[in-house]
This record gives C-alpha cells, sequence and structure tokens, in this order.
C-alpha cells in the first residue's frame, strides 16, 4: 500500500493516471474519425458473425439478401468515400454472393475510406465537394457514410435476430 501512494504522484505527472485529453484543435474530425471506426469494426463482426447459408436470407420477399446488404454497404461506401477524395470510384461488390467474396469487398471499402478518416481535419473537412449533384462539406459527405452504415447496421441486426444470433452491439448483455 504504501509504494501505491509513493508511486501515484509519478503515474499522475507521467500521465498513466489520466484519460487522454481529445483533439481539441480538430474536434468534430476526431469525433467522425471515432465513429467511423466503432462502425467500421461493428459492421466488419457482423458480417464475420452470420454464417455462410444466412447471405441468402432475406426477411421479406421486397428486402435485399444479408449477402445483398453487406454488397450495398461496400459500394456505397466505395462511392461515398471516393467523393471525399475528389476520385470517382464505384465499388464491386454487387453481384458477388459468397460470404468470403463479400466479406473481402467490405473489408477492401474500409481499406479505400480508412486513410480519408485518417487524414481529415476539421480545415480539410471544411471544403467542399460534389455530392449525388450537390454541394456538400468533405465532412458532410463522411457523416452520410457513417449514417448509412449505421442504417444499414440497424437493418441487418433484425436479419441475425431472425436467425437467432446475438448482433455484435449486443454482445455481453445477455
Amino acid at each position: 500500500m504504501n509504494k501505491l501512494i509513493l508511486l501515484l504522484p509519478l503515474l499522475t505527472v507521467s500521465g498513466f493516471a489520466q484519460p487522454a485529453a481529445p483533439d481539441q484543435s480538430n474536434p468534430m474530425s476526431t469525433w467522425l474519425r471515432g465513429a467511423y471506426t466503432r462502425n467500421r469494426d461493428s459492421i466488419v463482426r457482423l458480417a464475420e458473425k452470420m454464417p455462410e447459408e444466412n447471405y441468402s436470407f432475406r426477411t421479406t420477399e421486397k428486402v435485399r439478401t444479408y449477402g445483398e446488404m453487406i454488397a450495398h454497404i461496400a459500394d456505397v461506401q466505395t462511392a461515398v468515400c471516393s467523393m471525399a477524395r475528389g476520385e470517382p470510384k464505384r465499388g464491386n461488390a454487387s453481384g458477388k454472393t459468397s460470404k468470403a467474396d463479400l466479406t473481402t469487398a467490405l473489408k477492401a471499402s474500409f481499406d479505400y475510406c480508412d486513410p480519408v478518416y485518417d487524414s481529415i481535419t476539421d480545415a480539410t473537412g471544411a471544403q467542399m465537394v460534389k455530392m449525388f449533384g450537390h454541394d456538400k462539406s468533405k465532412l458532410g459527405v463522411l457523416f452520410f457514410n457513417i449514417e448509412h452504415d449505421n442504417e444499414m447496421y440497424g437493418q441487418m441486426v433484425a436479419y441475425m435476430r431472425i436467425k437467432g444470433i446475438v448482433p455484435p452491439s449486443s454482445e455481453g448483455r445477455m
């Protein structure tokens, strides 16, 4: 106990006992990067967790299959990040059906987007780009990507629940 009391001032001064302060110079882009990273990790786990045989499952005839949802995320994400990068690019996941091909395409879309989120600052994020024919800030474009990923994740949770699978965001809560 006495050793801990002696070490406490040293740990406090060295920063070990203090949480890291958020980046105050770029609060918007720092938040955006964190939200994207959480989404990326959850969506990849969502894709990996669903068994191959359920990739052709759809909740009703009028909606996409689980695999088509993964392809949609990958393709939209690639297109949106390409807008922020200023280099029009389309995804290539549409039409793929195997879990292996779709998870590879999904991860490739995140690999394409990662550098965009990693390098964005509040200043560069204020730059205007074209998105679906309209002017939008890069931060706005990348926020749209996060919103879209969240919307797709929410829909795919229903697919997992119907199949009796606990989605990644609910793991450990049961």
